[in-house]
């Protein structure tokens, strides 16, 4: 009889862990714009941070020389927009395209660190829109797939951001072949 306490809290643990975490969504104090930005320290020159930099870009997009704007090894900045889609499910459970996410990305590189922002996150469709004003449930317009649209953005960026800092690391020393 004690287990059945137990299992029934180890089996709400285990759904509770399951369940998508709910990412945050970062907005400019100043600017009130999402804005997604982090600070990496890691081993390496500012070139060699450059460097596997374009190895990473090279390896995460199919066109990298059409995504990036700027790539400056001098100013240590790499630059960029790009585009991917969010969808939405119907009550049926059926995918549908919700349209197309433009953003840019800025990567800047000191010595042994690098900072990336992912800002000018717009829906791209007859206008470019903002997508600031899904965060407003007050609009008239306000639809709840809008939260969900959020959500992949910040899933996006997230697998950008851990993706990016993979590649970031320093090759592993490879030890002499000795026979």
């Amino acid at each position: 009889m004690k287990t059945l306490p137990l299992l029934v809290l180890m089996l709400t643990g285990l759904q509770l862990s399951a369940q998508h975490k709910r990412l945050v969504i970062p907005v400019d104090s100043a600017t009130q714009e999402i804005r997604f930005r982090n600070v990496v320290d890691v081993k390496g020159t500012k070139e060699e941070l450059f460097n596997r930099c374009v190895y990473w870009l090279n390896s995460f997009y199919k066109d990298p020389a059409r995504v990036t704007t700027l790539r400056d090894i001098q100013t240590g900045k790499i630059g960029g927009r790009h585009q991917f889609r969010i969808y939405y499910y119907d009550e049926d459970s059926i995918k549908h395209d919700a349209g197309m996410i433009r953003y840019f990305f800025t990567i800047e590189f000191k010595e042994n660190r690098y900072r990336y922002t992912i800002d000018k996150i717009v829906l791209k469709s007859v206008t470019y829109m903002p997508v600031e004003r899904w965060l407003n449930k007050k609009d008239p317009a306000y639809d709840k797939r809008w939260d969900e649209y959020l959500q992949q953005i910040a899933r996006y960026v997230d697998k950008w951001g851990k993706s990016l800092e993979e590649h970031m690391q320093p090759e592993k020393e490879k030890k002499p072949d000795k026979w």
